[in-house]
């Protein structure tokens, strides 16, 4: 089998062990017509896995194929559940760092909501990075002392010095993984500073089979021993892992490491056992997993049944392709309402608000996340509505 140099740790070599063919290339841009989503750039993933280090990445990315502009829709600010979440994560940073009166970069903010929340309620000053932030959407409520700059987080921005270095999901979409956090590293040089990485946890993506959290966006793939291993190997000493929001986020603590600054490892970074198990059979576990989805469907189709997924972004785009779904999913609701109007990336599905399920009254509603069951049968109910939900 062809082996590849790993772009984590720079050293060991990378085993292919999943592909897919024909992926659209972004699941999270506006889309304006069935045409244009249905026409939508697609890429090959070849997911390999670094016996070395544990780091897993699609081999076939290639950059040039992904947008990252202001028509890229990935806010979950619209859901109480998220919100809960995240102001729970705002609150125990700015507890266990201290963070008042600091100054707190964020690299790949978004919409900007973690970063504003984390300035208001710790009276923080801050500057975040992302070339999808658009000024509109922060409210007019922000703090004076945010700066939001709507470019790629680089080396250029080496002299924007912080207390706090913080990223949300935004590793994950970076391919040259050890040169990115090597640079983060570079820009903090000697001055102290805390780092709080989140990214999507890789562990649960490979035991589950979780296919729909594999897409082209995602060329990168962690595991809190392959996390911790990068951070380690780029000058950081890590002080914390952590799985969250039900483990599908992974997080990091660390700080820049200096002499005398040693720690070992911690406990869940003893995984490569684990991971070298899981990717071994992970092909033929995802086939099984496909076969099962398409049997629910299959009997919806034979009982006449209507068919919604509830979530339109990166899970739901991976779902219906991997599944090739057309004609046997009626619509694609989302409660985001800027998505409202717009078409998923390689099908055409159209994605449309809670209330428009009035009028089709779905049987059957797959949710792309099942943290968000609850929440999503309490809408259903407030409209009226009572079908069936199933979950990823």
């Amino acid at each position: 089998m062809k082996t590849h140099t790993c772009p984590g740790c720079l050293d060991g070599q990378m085993s292919i062990f999943y592909s897919q063919d024909s992926v659209p290339s972004n699941s999270c841009i506006l889309l304006s017509s069935p045409k244009e989503a249905i026409a939508y750039p697609r890429g090959r993933m070849d997911m390999g896995f670094c016996d070395s280090c544990g780091f897993i990445s699609n081999l076939s990315f290639d950059p040039r194929l992904t947008e990252y502009s202001q028509r890229y829709e990935e806010t979950q600010a619209f859901s109480g559940t998220f919100n809960a979440f995240h102001i729970a994560l705002v609150e125990r940073l700015i507890r266990d760092y201290r963070l008042t009166g600091k100054r707190v970069l964020e690299i790949g903010c978004g919409k900007g909501e973690f970063l504003k929340l984390i300035c208001q309620k710790g009276n923080n000053s801050g500057i975040g990075f992302d070339p999808g932030f658009r000024p509109e959407r922060i409210g007019s409520d922000s703090s004076p002392d945010i700066t939001f700059v709507q470019d790629f987080y680089s080396d250029k921005y080496a002299h924007e010095k912080a207390d706090f270095v913080c990223s949300k999901m935004t590793l994950e979409h970076i391919s040259q993984t050890g040169d990115f956090v090597a640079g983060v590293r570079r820009a903090i040089g000697e001055y102290r500073c805390d780092v709080f990485f989140q990214i999507p946890e890789a562990t649960r993506i490979l035991a589950d089979c979780a296919f729909e959290d594999i897409y082209y966006e995602h060329c990168s793939y962690f595991t809190p021993g392959s996390l911790a291993r990068l951070f380690r190997s780029k000058g950081f000493t890590v002080t914390k892992l952590s799985t969250e929001y039900d483990g599908q986020y992974l997080t990091i603590e660390a700080r820049p490491r200096a002499a005398g600054d040693e720690s070992p490892p911690l406990d869940q970074e003893d995984d490569l056992a684990t991971l070298r198990r899981y990717t071994a059979d992970f092909s033929s576990r995802v086939r099984k997993k496909l076969e099962q989805w398409r049997s629910v469907l299959d009997r919806a189709a034979t009982n006449g049944d209507k068919v919604a997924l509830w979530g339109s972004g990166s899970k739901a785009v991976s779902f219906l392709t991997t599944l090739e779904l057309t004609s046997e999913i009626e619509q694609i609701v989302d409660i985001n309402p800027h998505r409202w109007g717009h078409y998923m990336a390689g099908t055409g599905h159209p994605i449309v608000s809670p209330a428009e399920l009035t009028e089709s009254r779905p049987d059957l509603v797959i949710a792309m996340n099942p943290i968000y069951k609850r929440e999503i049968t309490r809408d259903l109910s407030s409209i009226g509505l009572s079908p069936t939900v199933l979950t990823l």
